[in-house]
This record gives structure tokens, C-alpha cells and sequence, in this order.
């Protein structure tokens, strides 16, 4: 082989390590960070990218999807010193390759040392009764925190869960001691605001039975009255033609209404309900005479002719 052939072969070979060298493929989702004699000059997008050989190299390889990192178990202590043991979830997310390479050492152990002692902020400013009923607030809260402090390193806090919250056992006991008399005095109060509307309603029927019968009874009294005047006045008018019988003569008048009242004492006296034999001095001569007077007294009213029409 002479001394050409060898000459163009290593142009050759150089050309392809050069090629090699200078051609970088970048998968989808990822970044890769170009340094020029240790200095970041540019970041390679997916695709496929070219660099000067010798000069450039790769720096970081960073992914640019969504990471979820667990936050490993701690101990929190609230602000009413209760201690609980806590763990959670971030995902995140680098939107610049650059200042999540640059800004920051260890990127993902930051973040998680960030997390953790944010936890212990947050949930260290509040109650163990707020703690475990206010999960969402807490989410929000720290979410915001680790998403503020973060985004001078290039990266999105997209989302922070906290998985579990485990209160000391003898805690969990008193708490379930609590909540039980808790729905005991709510079970209390429901029943007697029961007996105090049910007394009400019964109160209130009593007094609408009570008007009702009120009512009632001045209904009746008001009838009763007007009945009794009524009769009054039919008494007082059969009491004006006895007295105009008398007065034109006709002793039978006098003959019925003693009658009539006779009668009507006799009435009263055999349907008292304290009554059960009657003796009385009565003559029945004189009974039947009464009769007899009110018979003929009705005789007499018959038997009178109708007075003749006047004269024209």
C-alpha cells in the first residue's frame, strides 16, 4: 500500500470520527446542553443536531417531561403538639434545561429537601383537627411554596399530594372517643328540639281545639238565646189574646191557659231523671175539665162564622 493510499484512508477514518462526533441525536422529551471549552453555549432540541467535534461537548442530559418524586415518611409536629407521621407525592416538570443544569446541583434531591421542609412548615402552623380535614388547603399551600422557590431553577411544580397522614394510636382512640360523644350530644339535641316541636304542635291543636269549642259554644249560646226570645215573644203574644179573651168575656180562655201550664208542669215532672214513682193529690175531675175547657174553646173557634165582607 503506498504512501497515498494510507494518506487517504486516515482522511477517511478522521472524516468519519469526525461525522460521529459532530452529529448528536436528541430523543423526544429530552434536552441536552452544549459546553464550548466548559462554558454553556446552547441547549440541543429532539432531533437530530450537529456540534463542532473537539470543541463542543454534551453537558446535561435533562428529561423535559412531568417527574414524580416521593417524599419520603417524616414527623411533623402540629401547633397543638400533637405528632403525626406524613408522606406525599410532587410532580414536576423542567421548562428550562439551561438553569435546571446551571442553577442548581442535584436537581431532583433539591427539590425533594425542598418539599420535606416546606411540609413541616406548613403543616407544623396548624391543628391536628384542621390538619387532617384541610388536605386540599394544605396541597395548595405547598404547591405554591415549592412552585415559587423553584422557578428560579427552570422548573414547574405541576402538583403536590400528601399521601398520608398517621396520627399516634392512642391519639386515634381519643379522637374516636371524641367524635362519638360528639354525635351522642348532636343525637341529644336533635331528640329534645323533637319533643320541644312536638310539644308546640300539641299545644298549638290544643288551643285550635280550645277556640273551636269556644266558638262552638257561642254558636249554641247565641241560638239558644234566639230561640228563648223567640219563644218569649210567642208567649207574650199568646198571653195578649188570652188576656183580649178575657178581657171580651170568654171565661174559657182562662180555662186553657191554666190547662196548658198544667200540662207542661206534669211534663217536667215525669221526665226528671230523679224520679221514679210519683205521687201526686190530683183529681182527674179537674184534669178532664181542663181538657174539656180546651176542647171546647176549640169548638167555639171553629164553629164561629167568618165576619161579612163591608159594604160598598
Amino acid at each position: 500500500m503506498t504512501g497515498f493510499s494510507i494518506f487517504v484512508l486516515i482522511v477517511l477514518v478522521v472524516a468519519v470520527l469526525l461525522v460521529v462526533m459532530g452529529v448528536k441525536s436528541v430523543p423526544q422529551g429530552r434536552e441536552f446542553t452544549v459546553e464550548r471549552f466548559g462554558r454553556y453555549t446552547r441547549t440541543l432540541k429532539p432531533g437530530l443536531n450537529l456540534i463542532v467535534p473537539f470543541v463542543d461537548r454534551i453537558g446535561a442530559k435533562l428529561s423535559m417531561m412531568e417527574t414524580v418524586l416521593d417524599v419520603p415518611q417524616q414527623d411533623v409536629i402540629t401547633r397543638d403538639n400533637a405528632l403525626v407521621t406524613v408522606d406525599g407525592v410532587i410532580f414536576f416538570q423542567v421548562l428550562d434545561a439551561a438553569r435546571a443544569a446551571y442553577e442548581v446541583s442535584h436537581l431532583e434531591n433539591a427539590i425533594l429537601n425542598l418539599t420535606m421542609t416546606n411540609i413541616r412548615t406548613v403543616m407544623g402552623s396548624m391543628d391536628l383537627d384542621e390538619l387532617l380535614s384541610q388536605r386540599d388547603k394544605i396541597n395548595a399551600q405547598l404547591l405554591v411554596v415549592v412552585d415559587e422557590a423553584t422557578t428560579s431553577w427552570g422548573v414547574k411544580a405541576t402538583r403536590i399530594e400528601i399521601k398520608d397522614i398517621s396520627p399516634p394510636r392512642d391519639l386515634v382512640d381519643s379522637m374516636g372517643r371524641q367524635m362519638k360523644a360528639e354525635r351522642d350530644k348532636r343525637a341529644a339535641i336533635l331528640e329534645a328540639e323533637g319533643l320541644r316541636q312536638a310539644a308546640i304542635l300539641k299545644a298549638e291543636g290544643e288551643k285550635q281545639a280550645t277556640i273551636l269549642a269556644a266558638e262552638g259554644r257561642r254558636e249554641a249560646a247565641f241560638r239558644d238565646a234566639e230561640a228563648r226570645e223567640r219563644e218569649a215573644e210567642a208567649e207574650a203574644k199568646a198571653t195578649d189574646m188570652v188576656s183580649r179573651a178575657i178581657a171580651g168575656g170568654n171565661v174559657q180562655a182562662v180555662n186553657y191557659f191554666v190547662a196548658q201550664r198544667y200540662v207542661q208542669a206534669l211534663e217536667k215532672i215525669a221526665t226528671a231523671p230523679n224520679q221514679k214513682v210519683l205521687m201526686l193529690p190530683v183529681e182527674a175531675a179537674s184534669v178532664i175539665g181542663a181538657v174539656g175547657g180546651i176542647a171546647e174553646i176549640a169548638r167555639e173557634a171553629f164553629a164561629r162564622p167568618a165576619p161579612a165582607p163591608p159594604r160598598a
